[in-house]
């Protein structure tokens, strides 16, 4: 299982790693990972490796069984990786931090609007929650203004862990329909905004958070698109 340093310290932006295996398709595996992989609607982070001297491109990441993170460079250097192998990782650091921005950004979102989620994507350029909803907000300033106004609370992103029993036992903390807390561990990640006597978000979660909302920056809200007869799609953009 490979250690996943993200979820350590979402702002660590370089750690070394030992090549741990190779898989069939091209990719490599080490025993602590950098590199988050594309899970949850949030992409990958990319960046390189450093070995021998050598800076070599990671080109994509993925998730494999048994909780193993698959990093996949280019393959024109992957014999310079063999099983053993100490590297240095280093992240493309803008695009992490904008994945943190836009994933905290969402889980507010859900909070401005309390409708069950079908769905969500996070990349560095934008991001979007699909909602079970049937009809579009009619006022789409007001749920702009008022993600702003939790955004300019600066209110604090922390994290705790519960078991898979204490999740089924709280099924109301999951807010997504098609996407699961990832299992297999035992244990289930939770991320609160604000304080216990603030709290006004709590869900599973296995991406990458800021540690203060202000960090986000203001939001813009795109267009809302419906899309099937019960889902809408609200867009997210960084407006600075």
């Amino acid at each position: 299982m490979t250690k996943p340093l993200f979820l350590q310290d979402a702002y660590q932006k370089m750690a070394q790693g030992h090549v741990v295996a190779h898989t069939a398709d091209g990719g490599i595996i080490l025993d602590q990972s950098l590199f988050y992989a594309t899970s949850g609607g949030q992409a990958c982070d990319l960046g390189t490796l450093e070995v021998a001297g050598q800076t070599i491109s990671v080109l994509d990441v993925r998730k494999a069984p048994e909780q193993d993170i698959v990093i996949y460079p280019d393959p024109a250097d992957l014999d310079l990786l063999p099983v053993g192998a100490e590297v240095m990782q280093t992240i493309d650091w803008d695009r992490r931090y904008a994945h943190m921005r836009y994933h905290t950004a969402l889980h507010l979102l859900s909070v401005v609007i309390p409708r069950p989620v079908t769905g969500g994507s996070i990349t560095h350029a934008k991001a979007r929650l699909d909602f079970d909803m049937p009809e579009a907000p009619t006022d789409k300033d007001a749920i702009e203004r008022a993600l702003n106004d939790l955004i300019a609370q600066n209110l604090s992103v922390s994290e705790s862990w519960i078991s898979d029993a204490e999740l089924d036992a709280n099924p109301d903390l999951v807010k997504t329909m098609s996407v699961q807390p990832p299992r297999g561990s035992g244990k289930i990640r939770l991320v609160k905004i604000g304080n216990d006597t603030d709290q006004i978000d709590l869900q599973p979660c296995g991406g990458t958070h800021v540690a203060k909302t202000g960090e986000i920056g203001p939001i813009r809200l795109g267009k809302i698109e419906k899309k099937g007869k019960q889902n809408r799609r609200v867009n997210l953009f960084f407006a600075d």
